[in-house]
């Protein structure tokens, strides 16, 4: 019987390592990339700062848009703060009795206030930055990181409006304009810088876990009132002995407390600077770089993930 002649057995499929490793060959010698790859902290900052113009138009259109339903509009970005100031003197002045012992109230409440909900306002839309605009992340290419910096941006922008008010009620009551009202420039762009680290920290966190955005309001509101918006630190801690007196430089050296001491500082001739904490410029520089250079990173370190998923 003579044996049949087998066919030529056929190649071995490439293994999926091979495969990959031809595949990578083949684009790095065409000169292409990964689509979506992160790129290098220095490029991704000169990328960020090409795009400044759209920071700047953006922020300002989300600021415009964000009253126009509205039949008052814009009159609600000064309206807004004004309100809550009134609300907290009602509830922490009138029937806390926090105004006692403490000069000024009213601008040192007012002043408080607005720059709490800059703040604020800024971590929460820095919480929805990417989450909120997965259609723009997604439909579009540029550093992720502009979103959470324009909308820090546009709170700026709304504080402004909102300080052309408190300077009017700094007048009424009293408040004499003074060169220290200069010391709310850098005061103002340290507390920026802070407020964009912490917005990419909890954009980068949003967009990973969107509940986050649900969970924010009750830890900001934690936050405020342990920051000395309605009342005075010092002041509210000498009136109760049975408070530990080690507890006054751990509050007083809370970021949103510090940047709210300088700006009553800076504006109000009754605060002084013995109610100021010791090193008050050092650790607001600090905390500013800090959450800036950190949470920049830390934003940077996921920028392939957003809008992924």
């Amino acid at each position: 019987m003579t044996q049949l002649d087998t066919p030529p057995r056929a190649p071995a499929p490439a293994t999926s390592g091979t495969h990959a490793t031809d595949l990578a060959a083949l684009a790095a010698r065409h000169g292409l990339t990964v689509s979506g790859a992160r790129p290098s902290l220095p490029q991704y900052v000169r990328q960020l700062w090409a795009r400044r113009h759209f920071i700047a138009a953006f922020s300002t259109a989300k600021l415009t848009a964000q009253y126009s339903q509205a039949k008052l509009g814009q009159l609600w970005q000064v309206m807004t703060p004004l309100l809550n100031a009134a609300v907290y003197y009602l509830i922490f002045g009138v029937l806390l009795q926090t105004k006692d012992g403490v000069p000024d109230y009213v601008p040192f409440l007012v002043t408080g206030v607005f720059v709490w909900t800059f703040t604020q306002s800024s971590i929460m839309a820095g919480t929805r930055a990417i989450s909120g605009n997965l259609g723009l992340v997604r439909a579009l290419h540029f550093p992720r990181a502009a979103l959470p910096i324009s909308f820090c941006l546009q709170q700026l922008q709304q504080l402004l409006f909102s300080m052309a008010a408190l300077a009017v009620i700094l007048l009424v009551f009293g408040v004499p304009v003074a060169v220290s009202w200069l010391l709310a420039v850098p005061a103002l762009t340290l507390q920026f810088t802070f407020n964009a680290g912490v917005a990419m920290v909890m954009a980068r966190l949003g967009a990973k876990t969107p509940d986050i955005a649900q969970l924010m309001p009750f830890v900001l509101r934690t936050w405020m009132y342990a920051s000395g918006v309605m009342w005075s630190i010092g002041h509210m801690l000498t009136r109760h002995d049975d408070l530990p007196g080690r507890l006054l430089p751990v509050l007083q050296a809370n970021p949103a407390a510090v940047y709210i001491d300088l700006m009553r500082f800076a504006l109000i001739d009754t605060f002084h600077a013995s109610q100021l904490p010791a090193h008050v410029w050092l650790t607001a520089v600090g905390w500013a770089l800090l959450a800036g250079v950190g949470g920049f990173v830390y934003f940077w370190k996921a920028e392939e993930t957003y809008g992924r998923g």
